[in-house]
């Protein structure tokens, strides 16, 4: 997804297959990184792990990308 898909999109929570293009990045290095329970904390967004489904939530998302709108999130 670009950018501007994300923020007028209504999809809650985002894969890591979703947000790969904004950061440049394999999705599956946001899965490895996402399920590495020491190191997750060096993601800027935060994650859910569901059995092995990793999910993002899309506001909180948004707002590490430091992104605005016309709406406030």
């Amino acid at each position: 997804m670009t950018k501007e898909e994300i923020m007028a999109s209504e999809k809650d929570p985002l894969t890591p297959a979703d947000i790969a293009p904004i950061l440049g990045c394999d999705p599956q290095l946001i899965r490895v990184a996402a399920k590495d329970k020491e190191n997750r904390h060096l993601l800027s967004f935060p994650v859910d792990i569901i059995g092995n489904r990793v999910k993002i939530p899309r506001i909180p998302f948004i707002r590490s990308r430091g992104w605005k709108s016309g709406e406030e999130y």
